[in-house]
């Protein structure tokens, strides 16, 4: 069966961009902390405001985290909507929802971000193992609710290419999923052959359902930082480690993901871990090498 989205649906940016064939790059950006003082906290937003605006003029998409890393961040679309400059595309930008809120916050929120013009929504479960409880026991559940208030949202979902390849396709596929695009857990060139069979059993499906593959720019070796890292998602620390000891940069190491991914096939990808200051031309420097 293909799924597709409906008409309304489909007008959003970013799925026209996700089914346009060629290569995708994208950004997520993670947002600052919600316990940093007054200071910190400003000095951190300016620079996410002002990177968000050059990333946007360039006509990249931005996926803004929530709670990404189980501690509190501020909100996306408060700080969005008051600080970022009127003459930015919001429809570039697509804020990530976990269920780790209360269930009306979430719902208000995806109200919110429609009424400010943002089309798209990434709706992810989040960590049960940290923060606050779900509030509903899986983000299909929370997709459903939002699909039957905001029928032209364009809904985002998750896959994990590093776990059961057959149960992740059927998690995406579902007729219950409720979803347009999905993010997939962050991969490296180290684990290539995860992305080929996931990639071949969605073929199989005969679904349309654009994956967007992330990519992680690891500064160093570090190996506290690697290993902190490791607890959110599977890193490869002995190759990055090889990596970097003979000589190659953080770029280098980015792009030598993106290159791989696209060498399969895998050619809309998200770049994570670029910062905000300075986001841009990092981000240039990867794709001079891509």
């Amino acid at each position: 069966m293909t799924l597709t989205p409906s008409s309304g649906r489909a007008s959003a940016r970013l799925l026209q961009a996700l089914r346009a064939p060629g290569p995708l790059v994208t950004v997520e950006m993670r947002l600052p902390r919600s316990d940093l003082g007054q200071g910190a906290g400003m000095a951190a937003w300016i620079d996410l405001h002002h990177a968000l605006g050059r990333l946007v003029r360039d006509d990249l998409f931005v996926f803004l985290t929530d709670n990404a890393v189980g501690s509190a961040e501020e909100e996306s679309l408060a700080h969005v909507g008051a600080n970022v400059a009127g003459g930015v595309d919001r429809r570039r930008i697509v804020p990530i929802l976990t269920c780790k809120h209360a269930l009306d916050y979430c719902l208000m929120f995806a109200a919110r971000a429609v009424s400010q013009g943002f089309d798209a929504l990434t709706v992810l479960g989040g960590d049960p193992s940290v923060g606050p409880p779900r509030c509903v026991p899986h983000a299909r559940d929370l997709r459903a609710l939002i699909r039957q208030r905001l029928p032209e949202l364009a809904l985002g979902g998750w896959v994990n290419p590093l776990k059961d390849p057959e149960e992740q396709v059927g998690y995406l596929t579902a007729p219950d999923a409720h979803v347009d695009f999905a993010l997939a857990q962050i991969v490296s060139h180290h684990a290539i052959d995860r992305v080929e069979r996931f990639q071949e059993l969605l073929r199989a499906t005969g679904s349309t359902i654009p994956v967007v593959w992330g990519a992680f720019h690891y500064r160093s070796a570090n190996p506290r930082t690697l290993a902190t890292l490791g607890g959110f998602f599977p890193v490869p620390a002995h190759e990055i480690t090889r990596e970097f000891e003979r000589g190659d940069d953080a770029d280098e190491i980015c792009a030598r993901t993106i290159r791989a991914l696209r060498a399969r096939g895998a050619d809309k990808v998200y770049v994570s871990n670029l910062g905000s200051r300075g986001a841009g031309r990092r981000l240039r420097s990867i794709l001079d090498r891509v």
